[in-house]
């Protein structure tokens, strides 16, 4: 049985006539007519009733014909996955992103990368690090964006830039009378947080433990709440409910009148996170990692740092 029996049988079953399906495979029909009863002798049946003019498909025939179909749509398959292969900016790459990132990176790094890698577009995914993780392992995700640090066996990150944490304060508190903020200064105020499996709510408590407290340094009660999303905590800032604290990327203050909400910036050296990208070292296509790359540096975040990084990468890199 080859490849191109099951195509023959596909043709003759389609066109009903021997000399139109051997048209259609470009070859003459006594080729593919022995082609045909080669292929019903190995097998033991017959998939084809010949009449004078006329061909139907045995019944048979019409599951052999289906499975046949079925085969070469795989084959095609394969194929294309292959040529993908040599082009590694041709067919989708899955990518995945934490919640805190995805939305204000996202709108930039789309439009980049379909100037340079028109062909390859992305299946997106927002979820926790611990999700990404695991779907990477898997290889159900190709490259993902997450926050340093991120240890994984068989992985390779790539640092792309550092992002300063910043205050979002409604524009009446009366932090407002500081051009700076000092990150001691949160443990009197009531601060939204992000629900627990965020990791950028680790950080914030790591720089900020008295986030937490039940009670100011004052005594008083402080209220506690937590969201499941940082646009919905910007929301609740907005409305007076306390204040939070945010990557930079996510602060946009400019959605809101400036009398609702006021950015502020740490006194200091600000508490940071590092974005990086992820991926499998074994993934066979550094071009595509490399080209979100660029595209994520093209991004105009104008208030991060951008790191050092290699001009390119390679599969050992």
């Amino acid at each position: 049985m080859t490849l191109n029996e099951l195509r023959y049988i596909v043709a003759v079953a389609r066109e009903r006539h021997f000399g139109k399906a051997a048209d259609s495979c470009h070859v003459s029909q006594p080729t593919l007519s022995v082609a045909v009863r080669k292929l019903e002798d190995e097998l033991g049946v017959t998939l084809f009733e010949r009449r004078k003019g006329e061909v139907s498909v045995t019944p048979i025939g019409e599951q052999i014909v289906g499975q046949a179909q079925r085969v070469l749509e795989e084959v095609g398959a394969i194929r294309q996955t292959a040529e993908q292969g040599k082009d590694q900016l041709a067919g989708p790459l899955r990518l995945g992103a934490i919640y805190t990132i995805g939305p204000y990176l996202l709108p930039h790094l789309i439009p980049n990368l379909a100037k340079t890698a028109p062909q390859m577009p992305l299946v997106v995914e927002e979820n926790y690090t611990a999700v990404l993780s695991e779907r990477l392992r898997q290889g159900e995700l190709d490259v993902v964006i997450i926050s340093l640090p991120f240890d994984e066996p068989g992985v390779r990150t790539l640092p792309l830039y550092e992002e300063p944490f910043v205050l979002l304060i409604p524009s009446s508190h009366p932090l407002n009378q500081y051009d700076e903020v000092e990150v001691d200064q949160l443990k009197d105020e009531d601060v939204l947080l992000l629900g627990s499996g965020h990791c950028f709510r680790d950080q914030v408590l790591e720089v900020c433990p008295d986030c937490l407290a039940k009670r100011g340094s004052d005594g008083r009660p402080r209220q506690f709440l937590e969201s499941s999303s940082l646009e919905t905590i910007r929301y609740m800032v907005a409305s007076g409910l306390g204040v939070t604290v945010l990557p930079c990327t996510a602060a946009g203050a400019e959605r809101f009148s400036e009398r609702l909400l006021k950015v502020k910036r740490f006194a200091g050296k600000p508490p940071s996170r590092v974005v990086a990208l992820a991926w499998r070292k074994s993934f066979p296509r550094p071009e595509a990692v490399n080209a979100v790359r660029e595209a994520i540096l093209r991004a105009p975040l104008s208030c991060i740092r951008p790191l050092d990084q290699p001009r390119t990468l390679s599969p050992d890199h």
